[in-house]
């Protein structure tokens, strides 16, 4: 799942993979706009076949949290 998502926030932002961590923030620490974070949550809808509350998805900080979010989701 995290390489998964780390290659997904490649394609969005221009960051070296290895700089991707669990703890890494969308905004702060990866250079996301909102943009970029509603389109790649679109792309993360359609790749593991989940459905997002818009509301519970603005709570995501960081790739940690996106994970357990996905996770849930797929149980």
């Amino acid at each position: 799942m995290f390489e998964k998502l780390r290659d997904m926030i490649c394609e969005y932002v221009e960051i070296d993979k290895n700089a991707v961590t669990e703890n890494s923030r969308f905004v702060e620490d990866l250079g996301f706009t909102s943009y970029d974070f509603m389109s790649m949550i679109g792309e993360l809808e359609d790749t593991f076949d989940i459905e997002v509350e818009e509301r519970e998805v603005a709570e995501i900080r960081t790739v940690g949290e996106a994970m357990r979010y996905i996770e849930s989701l797929k149980e």
